[in-house]
């Protein structure tokens, strides 16, 4: 198994005082010379190449990731697609200020996907970032040495370790944890155990041997043809790259905090900080709300700048500065005023995932069609689980008991409740429903299983492959779609004719 080591920057590459990341030449040269021996040891099944050639605005033309801008994940995600055809996996060394930020931007860098969200090329190598709280190497009289208290031969060791397992989806590696890149955030500048996952549990874990985790990795893609492997896949992802390496640092993604002020006044400080987003030229604007994306009305100043935003063709989000936040459907009076400002909720994303996101979408969006009613069903959408996914059942996913389908704009329903399934409309009403108590199962075809096991309804609509999707509001539609793009939709019966079998 070939892996790349991508040598990006951060402490992990540094040396001297004060700490700068060394050369990269110099970098990689300590590497072979000082760990080459005992990783080919450790590792004999691996054949490692250290990878110098990625080059950054900085004297050393490595990144000290406090300096990251949106356009370096794009120099990272290019490295990879040039070297995709060579190499099993890919190891990104990154410093931790910002790593959890290039973790949730490169599965959007390097995967396209529909309007819908199913992914048209799709990677299928693993993506590790790792990095360390001190640097790999001492600076000595007689050269470097390694640095036998740090953490960064570890994390190293054990992120080659974790693409041996080959998951085929960005991560990110630390502290003998190997989480999904898109759901992790630091949590400390202290302590070895760096990084957190408020809302997804580890793919892998290091120790004694290397293990998967509890969470489920991505599939990866659902055919061969969609993966980056095949070069007609890879050329679709290099010219979305240059469409959003074209604009992502043109037209931003701003996030703006609540914090406690005066906001009862006419024009309130968020207020003044929206107006100057928008007056600057942001695309988007990304707000940290309180609790559920909770944010202050106040006088309704906040209001009426969200709506100005809106008008000027500024796309709003709302994410929740809460460490374990999920925003829900703005219920509480603090903050159901949002909804009618044309604002979307961020789910249970983080703030970094969601920024990271919107910033990479959103300069995606006119190379990929996307009007921006589009961009917000697809900033709701489980893409590269960043996200809890609401509106989808993939092959081989379960609706339980207690469960339920939501459309991605927050419309209709599929309610799975103790007495039966029920389709309903965004305003509550029932259009079709099975009166029994089961789970609906999605195979080739979704089916509705008793308790017992008798199937009690089945879609005569199948195919191979496929993901159960419920789109609209007021004339909510239950579709079948395949890796090839075909649809299958489901004409579920009026809820009066409910004893009759639904036909495809």
């Amino acid at each position: 198994m070939r892996i790349c080591i991508i040598i990006a920057g951060g402490t992990i590459t540094c040396a001297g005082k004060p700490l700068a990341p060394m050369p990269a030449d110099r970098f990689a040269g300590a590497a072979r010379q000082l760990l080459g021996p005992t990783l080919a040891a450790t590792f004999p099944q691996l054949d490692l190449h250290f990878d110098d050639g990625l080059r950054f605005d900085s004297d050393s033309g490595l990144l000290d990731s406090t300096d990251l801008r949106p356009g370096d994940w794009c120099r990272i995600a290019r490295r990879i697609l040039t070297g995709y055809a060579d190499h099993d996996a890919f190891v990104v060394l990154h410093g931790t200020d910002t790593m959890d930020y290039s973790a949730a931007a490169l599965p959007f860098l390097l995967n396209v996907f529909d309007p819908l969200g199913l992914g048209r090329a799709v990677l299928s190598k693993p993506v590790i970032l790792t990095g360390a709280q001190l640097p790999l190497f001492r600076e000595t009289s007689d050269g470097l040495v390694l640095n036998a208290g740090g953490d960064g031969f570890a994390n190293l060791s054990g992120a080659l370790a974790c693409a041996a397992l080959r998951i085929p989806e960005v991560s990110l590696f630390f502290d003998g944890k190997l989480w999904r890149g898109s759901r992790a955030i630091k949590v400390s500048t202290t302590r070895f155990a760096a990084f957190d996952s408020p809302h997804f549990q580890p793919l892998a874990e290091a120790g004694i041997g290397v293990w998967l985790g509890h969470a489920a990795p991505l599939p990866g893609p659902a055919d061969p043809r969609l993966a980056l492997d095949d070069p007609s896949a890879r050329a679709m992802a290099t010219a979305q790259l240059d469409a959003v390496e074209a604009s992502i640092e043109q037209h931003p993604v701003v996030e703006l905090p609540a914090t406690p002020a005066d906001h009862s006044r006419q024009y309130p400080p968020l207020a003044a900080m929206i107006d100057a987003a928008v007056a600057q030229g942001a695309r988007g604007v990304l707000l940290t709300g309180y609790g559920e994306g909770n944010l202050p009305a106040g006088g309704g100043g906040i209001e009426a700048a969200l709506r100005r935003a809106d008008d000027a063709g500024v796309t709003i989000m709302v994410g929740s500065r809460v460490i374990g936040g999920k925003v829900g459907t703005f219920n509480y009076a603090a903050g159901a005023w949002i909804a009618g400002t044309g604002a979307v909720g961020a789910g249970d994303m983080t703030p970094v995932a969601a920024f990271a996101k919107f910033s990479v979408l959103s300069a995606a969006a006119n190379h990929n069609g996307w009007d921006r009613a589009g961009l917000r069903l697809l900033m709701q959408r489980n893409l590269a689980g960043e996200c809890t996914g609401q509106d989808r059942l993939v092959d081989g996913a379960v609706l339980r008991p207690g469960m339920a389908l939501k459309s991605a704009c927050g419309g209709a329903s599929l309610d799975n409740g103790p007495d039966g399934l029920v389709l309903r409309t965004g305003d509550g009403r029932p259009v079709w429903s099975l009166d029994r108590p089961g789970r609906l199962i999605m195979r080739d075809a979704p089916a509705f299983v008793a308790p017992d096991g008798a199937v009690l309804w089945q879609s005569d609509a199948r195919l191979p492959g496929g993901v159960l999707i419920l789109e609209g509001d007021t004339h909510p539609v239950l579709m079948l779609h395949d890796p090839a793009g075909r649809i299958a939709p489901l004409k579920v019966a009026p809820i009066r004719d409910r004893g009759a079998r639904p036909g495809p």
